[in-house]
């Protein structure tokens, strides 16, 4: 059976995968941090992830559609149920708590460079 490429980003994390793999077992596989709090029942929408060209992906199922609304239009998928057909590249957005620790040491850093 032929293997298919998915490439993680920022993680630059690399895996061959079979078809019909989701995304999310190919990110725990590649180990990729991708965030999940309800192991992949599409329950706590944590494992949205960015795909540009959707071409590698199966179409979104009513499930992805019905939770993603408009973010679909721009790029998201659920990583849970995004299914690998293709080469795909995906990227992990950073986690909002990670961002928001690091824009917070920014900023107290640039104050302290003030004094």
């Amino acid at each position: 059976m032929s293997q298919l490429d998915v490439h993680f980003w920022p993680d630059n994390k690399h895996i061959q995968v079979r078809p019909g793999t989701t995304l999310l077992d190919a990110g725990r596989r590649a180990k990729a941090q991708i965030r999940t709090r309800c192991d992949g029942k599409a329950a706590c929408l944590m494992c949205k992830v960015i795909v540009k060209d959707q071409s590698g992906l199966a179409p979104l199922n009513n499930n992805e559609k019905f939770k993603l609304g408009s973010q679909a239009d721009e790029g998201y998928r659920l990583a849970c149920q995004a299914r690998v057909v293709g080469a795909v590249t995906v990227e992990v957005p950073e986690d909002p708590l990670k961002a928001a620790i690091r824009k917070q040491l920014a900023k107290q850093a640039e104050d302290d460079d003030l004094f």
